[in-house]
Parts: C-alpha cells; structure tokens; sequence
C-alpha cells in the first residue's frame, strides 16, 4: 500500500476521530469506553502540538487517512519532561500493511530531533501486533501490568515497553533547550 507521512491538520480530525472511535468500540489499545467527539478529539490535538509534541498521519496515495501517530507527556511533572509517551492509532483496512512502524519510525525520529531522551510505550490489552511492531524497533519490555483494564468483558494486561532517544541517560539534558522548558515557570 502506498502512503505518505504528514504531520496532521485541524482538516484530519474528523477522519481521525472515526479512526480512534473504531479503537475505542472494537479494541483494547485505549481503555475508553466511550469514543469522544470530534470537538473532544479537537482539544486533544490542540493540547498535544500547542505544547511542542509531534502529531502525524498516514495518508494513502487517494488521499485516505490510514492512521495517525502522536507523541505526548507521559506524567506533567518536570522531572518526566524528558520522556515522551506514544500513541499510534490504524483505520481497519491499514492494519497489518507495515503503516504502523512507518508512523513510530517518524515518531522517533521526530521526538528524538526534538531532544527528547526516553519513549515509553504503555500498550493497552497487551496487544501482540503492537509489542512486535515496538519490539522491531528497538524497544525493550519493561513490565506487565496485570488486570489493569476492563473491557469487553475481560479483564486486560497493559505492557510497558521503553526505549532511549539520543544519548538517553548518559549525558546531561540541556535545561535551557526544548524540552527542558517544558512544565516550568
């Protein structure tokens, strides 16, 4: 399948809210319940790049949203400024098609230029698809969280798995440059 990576557009979000409510509805990545609307999913694209953070598509060769990708605060703390949390989402019919390595591939190049040190991923329902894709990658598996989730019926494990951007815990991070001025006054 052929697709272009983007970063996404206040245009994408309808497309992008329909991609995320088919999670929420069928899946177990994301332990909502309830798919938020479209001026909810709004406020979350704004909340995410008005602080910096990275926010892209997939878009097929017809113009079609495939998926979409983000990179987020994992706790607001400022010691936790250096790390990054990321969310990958896929339409159905773009699962399995190798969009979602190409989106964390960008991901991590994209959060790594930025000068974050550290991704984590925190995989809701302990999904295989979405441990190989980080295990090819390079991230490592950290822990399992069990019963963490409840949905569908049954009770979900949530996987953590982590991997270092840049130099990573060997050097000091530069307090002065993005991200360090994240989270500070």
């Amino acid at each position: 399948m052929t697709f272009s990576i983007r970063n996404a557009t206040s245009a994408d979000l309808p497309a992008i809210t329909e991609i995320y409510r088919d999670s929420v509805l069928n899946g177990t990545a994301s332990y909502e319940i309830t798919p938020p609307d479209l001026d909810e999913m709004t406020g979350r694209h704004a909340g995410i790049v008005d602080k910096g953070y990275p926010y892209i598509t997939a878009e097929g060769a017809d113009g079609t949203l495939l998926g979409y990708a983000y990179a987020s605060a994992f706790r607001t703390r400022p010691a936790y400024r250096w790390l990054v949390e990321d969310s990958i989402y896929l339409a159905p019919a773009a699962r399995g098609q190798g969009i979602g390595k190409a989106l964390l591939k960008e991901l991590l190049f994209r959060c790594e230029a930025l000068g974050f040190r550290q991704m984590v991923a925190v995989i809701g329902g302990a999904s295989p698809a979405s441990v190989a894709v980080h295990a090819s990658l390079g991230f490592e598996l950290t822990g399992t969280l069990k019963g963490t989730g409840f949905k569908h019926g049954k009770w979900l494990d949530t996987v953590l798995m982590q991997i270092a951007l840049g130099e990573g815990k060997e050097t000091d991070p530069d307090l002065a440059a993005y991200p360090g001025n994240l989270f500070v006054g």
